[in-house]
Formats: structure tokens, sequence, C-alpha cells
């Protein structure tokens, strides 16, 4: 009975994502190389327009500029991207406080992320959590190996500003706050098409109990597989292979087949 039960249940709590993370700077999404230099891929409404038609399950727009600068939310673009979306989006950038956060809910977004701000102020977390639930709250952390050890150093302000948080207990930390998720950067591999650090998350994930996202490296769906597949990541964040054409070509918005992503993710098991 038990065995039966079990293997009812494992699809449905195995059934992982592959969500685009789409990255705003200004008016326009781009993608960026190791969070430097980046390139234009298009306006965020149309962009959002061919996702829809795609049959995207869910989204992660990031704001790039927003806590560098020292500014709010565009509030004004989030409705406009809201408003074309058929599918959950999640936001992050500029938030800072339990009003920035409610703007944003208010606008239709489903879960707000958090970077730089629960670094600087952690109980934004729990203010947040206490009043959306925990689900609507993500911590995304953005990692880079030093260079004089291997442990992975958290960054903030998109890469720019070194931080003294040793990842697993940062990470502990935010989930004890009220995090739901936790979003897991890693720099280096960033816009490399090289595939992501199956260690770096595999370390990560089995500390935790809330699910991690692990993005940086995606070049096909086979490299979201062994993530999955490899690691306890509940989901595979992809950037470049869903925006180019492939790797060193130009940009074409673009997502596998549902029957490919549920043949490579959902029903792993079947094909091992």
């Amino acid at each position: 009975w038990y065995a039966a039960l079990e293997e009812f249940c494992r699809p449905i709590m195995l059934r992982s994502r592959l969500i685009p993370v789409l990255l705003l700077r200004g008016k326009s999404f781009v993608k960026t190389v190791n969070f430097k230099r980046f390139s234009y891929i298009g306006d965020p409404c149309n962009t959002v327009r061919i996702f829809n038609e795609l049959e995207v399950d869910e989204i992660s727009i990031l704001d790039i500029m927003a806590t560098r600068l020292n500014q709010e939310p565009n509030y004004d673009l989030i409705s406009d991207i809201a408003s074309e979306a058929f599918m959950p989006l999640s936001y992050g950038g500029g938030i800072k406080t339990i009003n920035h956060a409610k703007k944003i809910f208010d606008l239709g977004i489903e879960k707000i992320i958090l970077n730089s701000e629960a670094i600087n102020r952690p109980e934004l977390i729990s203010e947040i959590s206490g009043i959306y639930g925990s689900q609507a709250v993500t911590v995304s952390i953005d990692v880079k190996q030093s260079f004089f050890s291997q442990k992975q150093k958290i960054y903030t302000k998109c890469g720019t500003q070194s931080t003294n948080l040793e990842l697993v207990e940062w990470a502990l930390k935010c989930q004890s706050m009220g995090a739901g998720e936790i979003m897991l950067n890693a720099i280096d591999r960033d816009g490399t098409w090289s595939g992501y650090d199956i260690s770096l998350f595999r370390n990560l994930s089995l500390q935790l109990s809330i699910p991690l996202i692990g993005i940086g490296g995606a070049k096909n769906i086979d490299s979201a597989r062994d993530l999955i597949i490899n690691t306890q990541c509940s989901a595979a964040g992809v950037g470049s292979m869903v925006v180019f054409q492939k790797e060193g070509h130009g940009v074409l918005i673009n997502y596998p087949e549902p029957s490919v992503i549920n043949a490579k993710l959902h029903n792993k098991f079947d094909e091992d």
C-alpha cells in the first residue's frame, strides 16, 4: 500500500519547472554574460506576448538597474507587462519596503523577489511573508567563486558589491525568516552556455526544506534535466537558451514544446 502511494505521489512531488528569467534594463529586456556586458533582447510586452503563445508556465523578471540606481520599481511598465501575461509572474528589483511590495502585488504579480534589500534588512522577508504568505516571497542570491578559495562569495547590487555572508548560512536564514523559495544565480556561469554548476546547486539544495531555483549556464533542455536529476532543485531558471537562436547567434524568443518538457523533466523517472 505504501509503495503504491509513493508511486502515485512521486510525479506530483517531483514535478519540475522550467522558468525563463528575463532581465529588465530600463524599458528593455537584455541578456548579460557574467552579470556584465549585455545584449538587447526586445520590448518587454512583445516578449511576454511571444512567451504566452509558447505556453510558458511561469516567468521571472529581474530589474538589474533599479537597486544600483536607488530607484523604485517601474510600476507603469510592470503593469503593462502584467496585463499582457497569461502566466504567473515574479518580479524583483528596487523593492525596499512593504509598500513597494504591495504595489507590485496589486499590479497582478504573484511573487516578489528580494536580493540586496534582504541582505540590508532581512526582516523585510518576514514583513512581506507575514502578510502575503511565504509562497509569495523568493530570495535571490548571486554567487561567484572566490579567487582565493573554492568557496562561493555572495554579491549584491547585480554582482557589483561583495559581502561576507556564507552561502548555506544565509540561505537558511532566509528560509527561517519566511522565504518560500530561494533563487540561486551562479555569476560565473551566467550567459556562458556551459551548463549548470551541479555541485553548487546540489550542496545547497540538500540543506534546504524550501524549493530552490538554479540559474546560470543553461544551454538546452538536457542541461535543465541534468540540474533537476542531479540536485534537489525544483526548477531550472533559463535565460540565453530561450532568447537566442543558439550560442553565438541572434535573438529568437523560443521555449521547448510542452511535450518535450514533460518528457525531459516531468517523466524523467520513466526514462531512467
